[in-house]
């Protein structure tokens, strides 16, 4: 049609950054835009109402009558909302019976879906499709890998879901879904206000006087608060969350630094919900598990344990060679009927080619503990040993890196020089299984350099 066009796009995300807008397919362009932030709800409804005349039914809980008479609204939803009745001036569900407003009509510009407007001018009638593009806050994904080690804990069988979470009130169904790993470069957006977040009535206490608890120096006031509508901002935690699972496998493309990752078939996205589509499973990927600690290398002989830490190299070589998206991983082990729960810990992004260590828990079976074995008369040096016990039915291997004052004192390992990690002597062993390792050290205080 030729002239000025108003066109609306219902039901997009209610996280929508107005400014990150891009509408194209208009022959001529379009002249503005708006974001109708007012969406219907009971708040926002009762806020355009103000000062309208509605009608307040009321029912009595002991015979179940039903009265109705014209009241007007006097103030919002901001605080108690009043009622001005032909009887005087009363806040809403205060007077103990079933009250409910009712309205004549909707307000205008309440839209019970977000949406978008444009308005656009055209020369001459034309037919055109027009594309809507835009970022929008309220969405986060995440990996959630689960490994099955096995039986000889030399190899895992690794699976990961893809876990998408909404906490927008838009749902999307059949949509064509893609995620990006890696961290985008974003300057913080300023935050949209939305209108439409829930009633909360407040009232007196209501009663016998006998049931109000009065406190010395305190007032504690009970009443009752009614919970309408869609939750927002802290209150969306009290909505149900359901989560789902299907097995789709995603396909990785390259998409500039980062990694995107196409989901093959449509994924319907609901509402303050979570979602889960398979994009991951590699079997028998080569790991090892190490015994790691950070240890004290003036210990007072008190028994320490290492953690547990899930070794591999993102290879294919050991199984993998695809690039890993951060999230959290549990850990199974075999059981007599069904596998069993042994650890969980967190994947960093790792790229082709890194070395993969998760921290999966504190060892049970592996223990360590470092004793004092001898020292100088004059207090120059001291000797120390690190035990290491393994109780297990097979061996283990350990990794401890030394903490102490390089600059006030010199540590020597006896018969060995260690290799160091990030500045600290690291001492890797194999502890035999049922059995101990020991290495013994001295650490001297370092000379006071000469004037």
């Amino acid at each position: 049609m030729a002239g000025e066009s108003e066109i609306r796009f219902e039901g997009v995300a209610g996280g929508i950054v107005p400014q990150s807008v891009i509408v194209a397919g208009f022959p001529e362009g379009i002249i503005e835009r708006n974001r109708d932030a007012y969406l219907l709800s009971p708040s926002t409804l009762l806020d355009r109402s103000l000062g309208r005349r509605v009608t307040l039914r009321r029912t009595s809980p002991a015979t179940g009558e039903v009265r109705e008479e014209e009241a007007i609204i006097r103030s919002g939803a901001g605080g108690e909302v009043v009622l001005q009745t032909p009887a005087g001036f009363e806040a809403l569900r205060c007077t103990g019976l079933n009250e409910t407003i009712v309205y004549p009509s909707v307000p205008a510009g309440l839209s019970a879906q977000p949406t978008l407007s444009v308005r656009a001018r055209a020369s001459q009638a034309a037919t055109a499709t027009v594309t809507l593009s835009y970022l929008a806050t309220g969405f986060d994904w995440q990996a959630n890998y689960v490994a099955e080690l096995s039986p000889d804990g030399r190899r895992v069988d690794l699976f990961a879901w893809l876990t998408l979470a909404s906490m927008d009130e838009t749902s999307f169904p059949n949509a064509d879904t893609q995620a990006v790993a890696g961290r985008l470069n974003r300057e913080d957006t300023p935050h949209q206000p939305r209108e439409g977040g829930p009633l909360q009535l407040r009232c007196w206490p209501q009663g016998r006087t006998s049931d109000v608890v009065i406190v010395p120096q305190a007032l504690v006031v009970t009443g009752y608060r009614a919970r309408l509508g869609a939750a927002r901002g802290a209150d969306a935690a009290e909505q149900n969350i359901v989560v789902t699972g299907t097995r789709i496998m995603a396909a990785q493309e390259d998409l500039g630094d980062l990694k995107l990752y196409r989901i093959a078939e449509p994924v319907t996205v609901a509402a303050n919900s979570q979602k889960q589509v398979a994009f991951l499973s590699q079997p028998r990927v080569r790991v090892e598990m190490v015994y790691r600690q950070r240890v004290n290398s003036s210990g007072d002989g008190e028994i320490e344990t290492p953690n547990r830490v899930l070794v591999t190299r993102n290879r294919t070589a050991e199984g993998l060679g695809l690039p890993l998206p951060a999230g959290r991983l549990v850990l199974f082990a075999g059981g007599e009927a069904r596998p069993i729960l042994i650890g969980e810990g967190y994947v960093d992004d790792r790229a082709v080619g890194e070395d993969v260590e998760i921290v999966v828990g504190e060892a049970t079976g592996v223990t360590s503990r470092v004793e004092e074995v001898a020292e100088d008369e004059n207090g120059d040096w001291e000797d120390y040993q690190l035990v290491v016990t393994n109780d297990q039915a097979h061996p283990v291997r350990f990794e401890g890196e030394f903490d102490y004052d390089g600059e006030d004192v010199v540590f020597t390992p006896s018969g060995r020089r260690l290799p160091l990690r990030d500045g600290r002597p690291l001492w890797a062993v194999t502890v035999p299984a049922n059995g101990t390792a020991t290495l013994r050290y001295r650490l001297t205080e370092r000379e006071e350099p000469a004037e």
